[in-house]
């Protein structure tokens, strides 16, 4: 299920999640309509934490005129506290800009496109996909579909084949030259989805109040008597960790695709590609 964020209304609707699509000059005009409500002074400094997530935060002296020069210059969104800090009633914010794939986290990864994704890859010392530390893989597969294939790079490009279906699927791509092969790196946001949570039935304290248990709830597991750790341990269906699948081919496999094992995303490599 598509999860669609409500318009900001208010600052004091900003949280953790939506503070990174917010735009500077819409925050601080919400600001100023915002800080003339009686208890807003007592919410400014937990609001200007909020903000430094996505943005950056200075306040600075208007009475300076280089400060005053730095600042409103159109590059800042600029509002005014309630309560002066540091004696400076100023505060000026823009967007934390994204220059290096080292600048991703979970957070910010669902607030960007694929071309930037791509770019931020390129500049990576041009070393395609396996270049790029497995943590910084999980966080940027965290917000795309991402997926790669290494050809012959005059066989890249053929009709039929991966490029031409993936560009087709909407998928945004980078290429990169490895001699004679290039790599090919496909990129394409992932729609965000709202979290489902399950219920049990629902159950009765010895008052006869009605009690309502999250099926997700942590004490579930440790709380059945029933439940031996021994079972878990055979049944293969029960999983105690996560780690990521190996694929393996035969020799006859390696040797259809030229002894060329492919690794990092989903590797696509088909009849057509060859």
């Amino acid at each position: 299920m598509v999860k669609k964020e409500p318009k900001l209304e208010s600052v004091l609707d900003l949280n953790g999640s939506n503070v990174w699509g917010a735009d500077a000059h819409e925050i601080a005009e919400m600001w100023e309509n915002d800080k003339h409500d009686e208890d807003f002074r007592n919410s400014e400094d937990k609001i200007l934490n909020i903000i430094r997530l996505s943005f950056e935060v200075v306040h600075y002296n208007d009475g300076d005129p280089r400060e005053k020069a730095k600042y409103e210059n159109g590059e800042w969104a600029i509002f005014t506290r309630v309560v002066a800090k540091h004696g400076c009633s100023h505060v000026a914010i823009r967007k934390k800009e994204i220059k290096r794939i080292t600048d991703l986290s979970y957070e910010n990864v669902k607030h960007i496109s694929a071309a930037l994704l791509l770019e931020l890859i390129d500049r990576n010392f041009g070393g395609g996909w396996d270049s790029i530390q497995l943590s910084l893989k999980d966080i940027i597969e965290s917000g795309f579909e991402i997926s790669t294939t290494t050809l012959p790079t005059s066989r890249l490009h053929s009709p039929g084949g991966t490029y031409e279906r993936k560009t087709q699927a909407g998928f945004d791509v980078l290429e990169v030259a490895k001699g004679n092969w290039t790599e090919a790196i496909f990129a394409k946001k992932k729609d965000p989805v709202e979290k489902i949570r399950l219920q049990t039935e629902s159950r009765y304290d010895e008052d006869g109040n009605l009690i309502k248990k999250d099926f997700d709830d942590d004490d579930d597991l440790g709380d059945d008597p029933d439940l031996d750790k021994d079972d878990m341990n055979e049944d293969e269906t029960y999983y105690s960790s996560y780690s990521g699948s190996a694929s393996k081919r035969g020799d006859d496999e390696d040797d259809e695709y030229g002894g060329l094992t492919l690794e990092g995303g989903d590797e696509d490599v088909d009849e057509d590609d060859e």
